[in-house]
This record gives C-alpha cells, structure tokens and sequence, in this order.
C-alpha cells in the first residue's frame, strides 16, 4: 500500500479563500470542464465543493487538496489524511491539487449508487441536489 506524506499532497496555496465568490472564480473552469467531461452540473459541482470543504479552507482541502470529502475506501492506493468523522481516524483521499479532486469526484458520482441522477436534466440541479443527498452521499446531518 502506498503510503505519502500529507506534505507531499499539500496545496502550494495555502491562503485561505477569504469569500466563497473567490472559491467559485478559482474553480469555476474546472466544473464546467467537468460538467462537459462527466454530464454533472458546474453549478452542483461547485456547491458541493464549497459545501464540503468551508469553500476550499477546512483542513483536508488545504492539506490534501480533497473538496468532497471522499473518503479512501478500500480500493484507494493513493495519499491519505487522516481525520475525525462518522468514525475516530478516518482515512481520506489526498490529491496532488485540486483537478484530481474535481476529477475523482466526477468519477466517485458515476458509480451505480448515483446512477439515476444522470437520467436528470443536466439543468435540473434542484433535482441533483436532492438526489445526492438522498442517495446518501454526505452523511454529516
């Protein structure tokens, strides 16, 4: 198993973002990329990421340059973070920088548990929104 450092996955900009308008500047190109890419709406992209990581300042955006919280599960050979969640010491995905983020989570929504979102309007982000959230994919209440 691979195992790196969290410096080694650390984001080279560590200032924090100080709105979430600077958020959505700094990683409006990579949703809409990623909305073409994998059919998931920039729009809903973005607000997970804000939502998920304080827009891009909790600890596992800037130390690991993870905007989901995706955790590793056990297929994951890549860096890790460790944190308090549902559970003590909890294993997260580390990317080298925040397009690795945006891509694996494209890739994490395609698997079958998201399925019937992608039979959704791509403009239908309401109807994402809820869907994610009833498919269970944030289980922080």
């Amino acid at each position: 198993m691979l195992m790196l450092s969290v410096s080694a996955t650390a984001n080279n900009n560590t200032k924090p973002f100080a709105a979430i308008e600077d958020y959505i500047s700094a990683h409006k190109d990579i949703a809409v990329s990623e909305m073409h890419r994998a059919q998931i709406p920039a729009s809903v992209k973005l607000a997970q990421g804000i939502i998920e990581s304080n827009y891009g300042n909790s600890y596992l955006a800037r130390n690991g340059n993870n905007h989901f919280g995706i955790k590793c599960h056990s297929a994951w050979d890549g860096p890790r973070l460790y944190r308090d969640d549902d559970k003590a010491n909890e294993c997260f995905r580390g990317y080298n920088n925040t397009y690795e983020s945006y891509l694996d989570h494209s890739d994490f929504v395609s698997r079958s548990r998201y399925a019937h979102l992608f039979d959704l309007p791509i403009t239908d982000y309401k109807g994402w929104a809820k869907g994610l959230q009833k498919a269970g994919y944030a289980t922080d209440q």
